[in-house]
C-alpha cells in the first residue's frame, strides 16, 4: 500500500520526498494538471495526500484545482483515507469560507467584503469601506493580489491604471487593514493535530511571504535570525491561542496547515489565514533541528498503517 502525493508544483516536493524517504514511506506522485481518471472504477489502495496548491494558476496548472475537486470527491466517495481531503481544500481555495470558519470559531477576523466582477465593482464596493484597506484574492497564496490602500482616491487610481491583478476565482476581498505593533506576521505550524513551531515573517518588503526556498530564488537572501531575515523562529506564542487553533483544525478536518496571525498596537490577535499546502523555511529549520515535513512524514506512515488494517471499501 502506498502514499499518494497530489501537487502540481515539483520546486516544492525535494523536502518531503526526502522525509518519506527517511521514514521509508512508499509514495507515488500524481501530477495533477490536466488529464482523466475512471470515475466507475474505484481509486487504488492507500492513502492520499493533497498538496495541491490555491496558486497553482501562476504556474500556468489552470486547471489543476477544478481537476483536484473532483478527485478528492472521487476518493472519498470511496472511503480512502486522505490527508487535507475534500472539505479542509475548499477552505484552502477559498478565504471568504476561511473567515466565516474562523469567525464561527471564536477567532477574531479582519472585517471583509467579498467583490464578484472585475474594476467596476471593486470601485462601487469599495465607496463605503473604511480606510485604509487591503486588497487580496479570494483564492490566493503566496499574498497573492495583497495591495495596501490608504484612501478611495488611492485605490480608484490603482484600478483605473490596471495594477490591481484580477482573482483566479474573480472574488475579489477589500480588507480591513490592522496595523501591526511591528512589521511582521506569525504563522503557527500544525500537522496531524500537532502543534510543531511557529515563525515570523517580515512584511516590510511586502506581503508575498511563502517560507519555501523554491519561492526565494529571486527573493532577498535570508540569513536566520540575522539583520536579513525574513523567517525566525517564535516561542513566545500563547498556549490558549494554539490549543484553540488546534481545536479549530480538529473541527475542520484539516490535517496539516500553517495559520498566520497579526498583533495589532493594543495586543489583539487577529488571525487571517490558513494554508494547508504549507512549506517549511528550511533556513530556520537547519538552525533549530525542527522539521515540518519529517511530522508530515509520520503522519503519512501512521495513516496508512491504520488504512492497512481497515477494510477497503
Amino acid at each position: 500500500m502506498s502514499l499518494y502525493i497530489l501537487h502540481e508544483n515539483d520546486d516544492w516536493m525535494p523536502p518531503l520526498r526526502a522525509a518519506l524517504d527517511e521514514a521509508a514511506v512508499p509514495y507515488t506522485e500524481w501530477f495533477v494538471t490536466d488529464g482523466h481518471f475512471d470515475v466507475t472504477s474505484p481509486p487504488p489502495e492507500g492513502v492520499f495526500l493533497n498538496r495541491m496548491s490555491a496558486s497553482s494558476h501562476t504556474r500556468g496548472h489552470h486547471v489543476s484545482v477544478s481537476h483536484t475537486r473532483q478527485l478528492l470527491a472521487w476518493l472519498e466517495r470511496h472511503g480512502r483515507r486522505v490527508l487535507n481531503g475534500l472539505h479542509a481544500f475548499e477552505l484552502e481555495m477559498s478565504k471568504v469560507h476561511q473567515h466565516a470558519a474562523l469567525t464561527q470559531h471564536g477567532l477574531r477576523t479582519p472585517a471583509t467584503r467579498a467583490v464578484a466582477g472585475g474594476p467596476e465593482a471593486w470601485l462601487a464596493a469599495a465607496k463605503d469601506v473604511p480606510t485604509p484597506f487591503i486588497t487580496k484574492h479570494n483564492r490566493g497564496g503566496k499574498g497573492l493580489g495583497v495591495q495596501l490602500f490608504r484612501s478611495y482616491d488611492a485605490f480608484a487610481q490603482a484600478v483605473d491604471a490596471g495594477t490591481i491583478d484580477p482573482p483566479a476565482d474573480d472574488i475579489l476581498l477589500l480588507q480591513q487593514y490592522v496595523e501591526a505593533a511591528a512589521p511582521f506576521i506569525t504563522r503557527c505550524e500544525f500537522v496531524g493535530g500537532t502543534f510543531q513551531y511557529a515563525i515570523t515573517s517580515d512584511t516590510s518588503e511586502g506581503f508575498e511571504l511563502c517560507p519555501a526556498e523554491a519561492c526565494r530564488v529571486d527573493g532577498p537572501t535570508c540569513t536566520v535570525d540575522g539583520d536579513d531575515s525574513l523567517f525566525a523562529l517564535r516561542t513566545d506564542v500563547p498556549q490558549d491561542l494554539i490549543a484553540q487553533y488546534a481545536q479549530f483544525l480538529q473541527a475542520e478536518r484539516i490535517d496539516i496547515a500553517g495559520i498566520e496571525f497579526i498583533e495589532d498596537t493594543e495586543g489583539r490577535v487577529w488571525t487571517y489565514d490558513i494554508n494547508g499546502t504549507t512549506n517549511y523555511s528550511p533556513d530556520v529549520e537547519a538552525a533549530h533541528d525542527v522539521s515540518g515535513m519529517a511530522a508530515v512524514a509520520d503522519l503519512a506512515r501512521r495513516a496508512l498503517k491504520d488504512a492497512t488494517a481497515a477494510p477497503v471499501a
